[in-house]
């Protein structure tokens, strides 16, 4: 082989190991790149999980409402400790009622409405001179048995603190069929002493009150808004100690404001 012969084999071989090296250089940027974008992938799932949780999780609002959506189980976790007897299935009442009765219902007196629960009997005073539309109402669906067998569906242990009942559908967005209003003898200083009975309404609408009420088993204050505060229809008179029962247990699957882990029902419901 000539020298020209050799040097142009030589030239031919060196190209061919710089070749291969750029190659195998460009296949090893290509795997980095490959696990970098899988890396951030993950990253960036991770972070959309996060941002779903703060995003759609549950609402950390404190005021008693109706809103759609609230949500509630129909069952409890197991509670070697529970002193409520397991609730029987809920069958509420499928009527519904075209409009609210009216307000000379109350005849400006007190009544007083008995509920009976699978945890026990609460009592409660009912004031119809102060909130004569609420308090009507109140007789109203009591009489029809309207709340029997419903469940009660939401407890709220932090910031207030109150038991949520009188939604037939066990969701927080039930009622009677009408609404009503205007807000009645709510506090001026927006404090509710235990054992206030006040009815739940949608934020910022002060007529749409219907069925579902709430009973404060700790001194709460709720914040006003646009519609003013909350109709306070009662007072607790006897079984507080029943709510307090119940909210003993905490919210079912943990949190602050949820479904009761105790689960309770309404079973029946007098007035006199």
């Amino acid at each position: 082989m000539s020298p020209s012969s050799r040097e142009r084999e030589y030239a031919r071989r060196r190209y061919e190991k710089w070749q291969h090296r750029q190659t195998t250089k460009a296949e090893q940027l290509r795997e980095a790149r490959r696990r970098a974008l899988v890396v951030v992938a993950a990253v960036a799932g991770v972070l959309a999980v996060v941002a779903a949780v703060l995003v759609y999780g549950p609402d950390r609002s404190p005021a008693p409402t109706t809103a759609a959506g609230a949500g509630a189980s129909a069952g409890a976790t197991a509670d070697p400790g529970n002193p409520c007897a397991t609730p029987p299935d809920a069958q509420p009442a499928s009527a519904t009622f075209a409009s609210a009765p009216p307000a000379s219902l109350a005849e400006k007196k007190a009544w007083n409405l008995a509920v009976e629960t699978s945890c026990g009997p609460v009592a409660i005073r009912l004031d119809g001179a102060k909130a004569p539309q609420a308090v009507a109402s109140t007789i109203f669906l009591a009489r029809k048995g309207f709340w029997d067998n419903t469940r009660c569906h939401r407890l709220t242990t932090q910031g207030i603190y109150v038991l949520q009942c009188g939604d037939p559908t066990g969701t927080g967005g039930g009622g009677p069929g009408y609404s009503y209003g205007p807000v009645e003898n709510a506090p001026a200083n927006n404090v509710y002493p235990a054992g206030t009975v006040a009815m739940a309404r949608q934020g910022g609408k002060g007529d749409s009150m219907g069925s579902q009420f709430f009973l404060v088993y700790k001194d709460s204050t709720i914040p006003s808004d646009a519609a003013g505060g909350y109709s306070v229809v009662g007072t607790i008179v006897g079984g507080l100690d029943t709510v307090e029962k119940v909210a003993a247990g905490g919210v079912l699957g943990g949190g602050t404001d949820g479904a009761p882990a105790r689960a309770v029902t309404i079973t029946g419901t007098t007035v006199s």
